[in-house]
């Protein structure tokens, strides 16, 4: 029986969600095909009737999340992106963010296997992490600034998932959202 365009597209869909949140929290590497669709309810061998290889698959699932992180970060120019800026700063370096990976950016629960794709895929994440930079940049004023921003969050996040301790955890997040914070304050 032959399922219908649409079906086709919602089960892609569902393989993508379910494995971007597979991957984050335990990798993309280590994970085989045979896990990623169990967790949508599948067989491994109806995997190659979505994607043509695991490869493409991880291409489209780094797409989808920096996407998703890109609309959920960017902001606006001016006083309200500055304050939208730090509450997703205050949501990104949390402690909900760090216990949850699989709910969470991608870039440091995947940044390593990033690092590791295709020309393609690292292309694709170089784009999405410009145009937030830019993003950021426009709101803080400071292209440099914004750099710093993104290397801290991203530091802080992969700092303190390293933490076995809740306390040293906290810490971590805590003295990134001060520094961030007091760096982001209006000058007056």
């Amino acid at each position: 029986m032959r399922y219908s365009a649409e079906h086709k597209a919602e089960t892609r869909e569902r393989l993508l969600a379910s494995s971007g949140a597979t991957a984050k929290q335990q990798g993309f590497a280590v994970t085989g095909v045979d896990a990623l669709m169990k967790t949508i309810g599948l067989t491994g061998a109806a995997f190659y009737s979505h994607f043509p290889s695991k490869d493409d698959l991880f291409a489209e699932l780094i797409e989808r999340e920096l996407r998703n992180s890109l609309s959920r970060l960017g902001g606006e120019p001016g006083d309200a992106g500055r304050d939208k800026l730090q509450r997703c700063l205050a949501a990104y370096l949390s402690l909900a963010h760090v216990e949850q990976p699989e709910k969470g950016c991608v870039l440091p629960s995947l940044g390593a296997e990033i690092a590791r794709a295709d020309e393609r895929v690292r292309l694709n994440t170089e784009q999405q992490i410009l145009q937030l930079q830019s993003t950021w940049a426009e709101i803080v004023g400071d292209p440099q600034l914004a750099w710093t921003i993104l290397a801290q969050c991203l530091g802080s996040l992969l700092l303190a998932r390293m933490m076995a301790s809740q306390e040293s955890r906290q810490q971590v997040l805590g003295a990134s959202l001060d520094m961030l914070e007091h760096t982001l304050k209006p000058v007056s």
